[in-house]
């Protein structure tokens, strides 16, 4: 077996192991029409997936004030709840997963999800152990800043140099390069690719096929 370049694989959850893509653009729709806002584009809704809740929700309505925030939250989260059972792993997901713990890499979650909201999903039987680590945006710091990973990194013992990130928006790419870290950028979730390429990523991949390929050849 080829010896491992990357010993940390962190991974971000919403559109890029999580099939929810379509489902948070919906929700953040509604919950901006639920309080007076002009409802925002589906490129703009998707645009914000992968930052913290409030500045997510702040940036795809920007005529709702400040003091409405929380209310803006609120809705939010009752319109995703309301979904939740509709999310789904990308298929071929978990055998991915199961062939990078097979190599013993460390596996981890760095996500703009709230620490509530991940550990949900994480209980589930098909991936309750399967990673080592997570980090979330609520107990540390949104993307594109990189503290989520420095403190993933630190937590293991993981030097950059040996740490790839993978996500499927400009915002998890440009934390990787903020951290030091190599970076895959895929395409099936949130963002459209062509601001990939700026923020340096080993390959970008088109699939979950292509994306467990390249990491058998390449992680």
């Amino acid at each position: 077996m080829r010896p491992r370049q990357f010993d940390l694989i962190a991974f971000d959850w919403d559109g890029t192991l999580f099939d929810s893509t379509r489902i948070i653009v919906r929700c953040i729709q509604q919950a901006v029409t639920d309080v007076g806002g002009a409802t925002p584009t589906d490129t703009a809704a998707a645009y914000v997936i992968g930052m913290g809740l409030m500045e997510a929700l702040a940036h795809a309505a920007p005529d709702v004030p400040r003091e409405r925030y929380q209310e803006l939250g609120a809705r939010y989260r009752h319109h995703y709840l309301s979904h939740k059972d509709d999310l789904n792993l990308f298929t071929g997901v978990l055998p991915m997963l199961a062939d990078l713990r097979g190599r013993d890499h460390l596996l981890a979650v760095a996500t703009g999800k709230s620490r509530r909201g991940l550990d949900e999903v994480l209980q589930t039987v098909e991936l309750k152990s399967v990673f080592h680590g997570s980090r979330t945006a609520d107990e540390t710091a949104g993307k594109p800043d990189p503290k989520m990973l420095l403190e993933l990194m630190e937590e293991f013992g993981i030097a950059p140099e040996r740490t790839l990130m993978i996500g499927d928006t400009t915002h998890d790419l440009q934390m990787a390069l903020n951290a030091g870290c190599a970076s895959v950028g895929v395409t099936y979730g949130a963002h459209e690719p062509h601001g990939f390429e700026a923020l340096q990523p080993r390959s970008v991949v088109h699939s979950v096929r292509e994306l467990h390929d390249w990491l058998l050849a390449h992680g």
